[in-house]
């Protein structure tokens, strides 16, 4: 999950346009409610061809956090 973690931080610098998060592997994990590739919500996926940048944005945030809270930990160091 850290490549997701590390194109979520790079999607997030763009100004417009940023791209889908979806990695078409769409397995939705019933235990945690997000797909096992982009680890979107379902409403998250349903809602992002209607978000503006700041909402897509926002969810590429979410993404950030899910992925690095599912990496194992390395140290100190971020």
């Amino acid at each position: 999950m850290e490549w997701l973690a590390r194109q979520a931080v790079r999607a997030q610098r763009k100004e417009r346009e940023l791209p889908s998060p979806c990695v078409a592997v769409c397995r939705m994990e019933i235990a945690t409610g997000l797909c096992q590739g982009c680890l979107r919500t379902l409403e998250e996926i349903t809602a992002w061809s209607r978000l503006d940048d700041e909402g897509k944005r926002a969810i590429w945030g979410q993404i950030e956090q899910r992925a690095l809270a599912a990496c194992p930990v390395q140290g100190d160091t971020p």
